[in-house]
């Protein structure tokens, strides 16, 4: 089955709620400060760890590395603008590729968050030690005790707030530049340059070292993925608000993360040797250059805002549970919130006492969590390049059959003009306001990317949209992307072989439970399903009109595949219910309707069972009732038969048939809708 965009079109509801979200909506400078508190916090750390890794080369390879995560930027802020309903990996593998690739990705990320978590805490009470000495002995079980007060807090309902992690993104930032600047006034610019020599010094590149610290060094920008998450609470336009965030996110990474992890390591390699100063060494950069004041200074404010960042992780973790498990691929008790807090006191413990538990296994050993690291984190990226890599793909395909069409031509052979009003770029291609502004995800389902417009002149042909040059270049940039990040994560899966099996253990447990929800759900006549796009027309096909106020969807779908002929059918679900106002949504959270229409799981869970047995393609597609919504689907599928109940066959008079036909089933009666084209 080919997967393609959700289609769940709330734009109705996306600009009702607009003007009363927009307070809790964020702009380029809070997306950047969640993002930057997030991969900000990776440079306290990651030169201790890479140190034992690669030596003297491991500013060498962050700065190498900031090539692929500026490419990675590029990929990250598409999938941002075009995913609006959030959810990062899950939602792009699930949509793009298929439902168990997404779950896959959910795996693979809850493993990042679950790293993350326990490096990052631990990181943090090992700075606030250069301050207080004394709780360095006891880093590990404080560590455990501040992840178990971060659960309480969430059990009680306390939100992460994207201005607290502007306070803590800008002293994060300003302090790194204090040390840079401090460093810079003791030394002079031509002995920085002759640290660049002393890093290779005693130290020869190989294609398997080269490799090697390649690979490691991705842990120096973990935390892009945060943006992804963000996607329901930004102001729109996303394209521009997403891509102005993480302009300012490579600024900053670039200006601090290589110059500070070559300063910290060269500068003072007794340090970055040492077991438990490896672990302070950007505050120890900035006493040993600086002063007292300084070093204290950086040791605070990196031990709150890595905490901070832990904190992140586990609300991260704890909306990927409850994502997973509103696609049903977890039990639906992890969805139980509690009567007195309201709170998902499962899926928040879940997220807590998993870090805890993987600190426990390392016994606090910094250096063995941060070989732990990569499989998760890694993982996540390939799947999400190489989802958005197929989008595109599909993209460039679809431009190119469509690309010229003679004007005039008669139904029936394939190629006749738009329809008035572009009602096909409608259905494939949104338009930039509703594909930036509203938590519709349609901007998958056709030629979103593509540059150029519709005409229809009584001219010999119309002209299609057009694949630009900068389209062109961006595609082949994300799959050298893509590439350069399989071969980091291949690497890493086997020169890291503990990253490997912790990381494999976590996503095949969870691929397992996933798996056996999925065949319970199978027993009982219902297969959990995504919503995939349309990707352009479909000769000979079915489509299949359910409604939530109709008592004759059963009808309409086991008529619909008994009459497909082998031709795919696909299931339209209108959502004839008014869209009621929601809670603005909040941080990390995936805003999906379907995910919350039990009615329309239900149906389709019984389409792709029934269609399954009857081994015929098939896609899924969700709509709230808008003005012509079928009328939009129909033309760019281009089916032959549009089954409908009877009783609702009037509303459907802008599909213009050549005939309809009427059949009594023992579910009720149905129209068939026929057209040849």
């Amino acid at each position: 089955m080919t997967q393609g965009a959700a289609t769940s079109d709330t734009s109705n509801q996306a600009h009702g709620d607009k003007h009363s979200h927009d307070g809790h909506l964020l702009g380029p400078l809070l997306c950047w400060a969640v993002v930057f508190a997030d991969i900000g916090t990776s440079v306290y750390y990651t030169p201790g760890i890479l140190y034992g890794t690669v030596g003297p080369l491991a500013g060498f390879f962050v700065f190498l590395t900031m090539s692929v995560f500026v490419l990675l930027t590029l990929k990250y802020a598409e999938v941002t603008y075009r995913f609006p309903q959030g959810g990062g990996v899950v939602t792009v593998a699930a949509q793009a590729i298929n439902h168990w690739v997404g779950a896959l990705g959910g795996m693979f990320i809850l493993v990042d968050y679950f790293l993350t978590a326990s490096i990052s805490c631990l990181s943090g009470i090992f700075y606030l030690s250069v301050v207080a000495p004394a709780i360095g002995p006891f880093a590990l079980w404080i560590t455990i005790g501040v992840l178990i007060l971060l659960g309480i807090l969430n059990w009680v309902g306390i939100s992460e707030s994207a201005k607290v992690s502007l306070v803590g993104a800008v002293i994060a930032f300003l302090s790194d530049i204090a040390i840079l600047v401090t460093v810079f006034t003791h030394i002079s610019f031509p002995a920085f340059l002759a640290l660049i020599p002393d890093m290779f010094a005693h130290h020869s590149l190989t294609p398997i070292s080269i490799l090697i610290g390649f690979a490691g060094s991705f842990l120096a920008f973990s935390g892009l993925e945060s943006i992804s998450q963000l996607s329901p609470v930004m102001k729109t336009p996303r394209k521009k608000v997403a891509g102005m965030a993480l302009l300012i996110v490579v600024l900053t990474i670039g200006l601090t993360s290589p110059l500070l992890t070559i300063f910290s390591t060269l500068l003072q390699p007794q340090e970055a040797t040492d077991p438990v100063k490896n672990s302070q060494l950007i505050s120890l950069l900035a006493g040993h250059w600086g002063n007292a004041f300084l070093q204290t200074e950086v040791a605070i404010s990196a031990g709150a805002l890595l905490v901070f960042a832990s904190n992140t992780a586990i609300i991260g973790a704890y909306h990927v549970f409850m994502a997973l498990s509103r696609m049903e691929f977890f039990p639906a008790f992890v969805l139980r919130r509690n009567k007195l807090r309201g709170t998902p006191h499962y899926s928040i413990a879940l997220a807590t006492f998993v870090p805890i538990a993987v600190l426990i296994l390392v016994r606090g050993n910094i250096i063995t969590l941060g070989d732990m690291y990569a499989f998760g984190l890694l993982g996540a990226f390939t799947l999400t390049c190489l989802g958005l890599d197929l989008v595109r793909y599909r993209e460039r395909k679809a431009i190119r059959a469509k690309r010229y069409q003679p004007a005039g031509a008669q139904p029936g052979n394939g190629n006749e003009p738009l329809p008035a009003g572009n009602q096909l770029e409608a259905e494939v291609t949104p338009s930039p306001t509703r594909q930036q502004d509203t938590f519709n995800g349609d901007a998958l389902a056709g030629i979103s990317r593509a540059e150029g417009t519709h005409t229809t002149t009584p001219s010999t042909q119309i002209n299609q949209p057009k694949i630009s040059l900068w389209s062109t270049i961006d595609f082949y940039l994300g799959i050298l992307t893509t590439v350069l990040v399989m071969i980091a994560w291949s690497t890493n899966l086997v020169a890291k072989p503990l990253a490997t099996a912790f990381g494999g253990t976590v996503a095949g447990v969870g691929m397992v439970v996933a798996y056996l929800n999925y065949m319970g759900h199978k027993r009982r006549g219902r297969i959990p399903v995504m919503i995939t796009g349309v990707e352009g027309r479909l000769p000979g096909s079915v489509l299949a009109v359910l409604t939530s106020s109709n008592g004759h969807n059963d009808a309409v779908i086991r008529t619909a595949i008994n009459n497909a002929e082998g031709h795919p059918v696909v299931f339209l679900y209108v959502n004839d219910e008014k869209p009621q106002t929601s809670r603005p949504p909040s941080m990390f959270e995936v805003v999906d309707p379907y995910l919350d229409d039990m009615q329309a799981k239900e149906y389709f869970g019984r389409a792709e069972s029934l269609a399954q047995k009857a081994k015929i393609p098939r896609r899924f597609i969700y709509r709230q009732n808008a003005p012509g919504v079928v009328s939009r689907v129909w033309q760019a599928v281009h089916p032959r038969d549009i089954v409908v109940a009877a009783n609702i066959a009037p509303e459907f008079e802008d599909v213009n048939p050549d005939r309809i036909r009427y059949e009594l089933t023992s579910n009720g009666k149905v129209a068939h809708m026929l057209k040849h084209w």
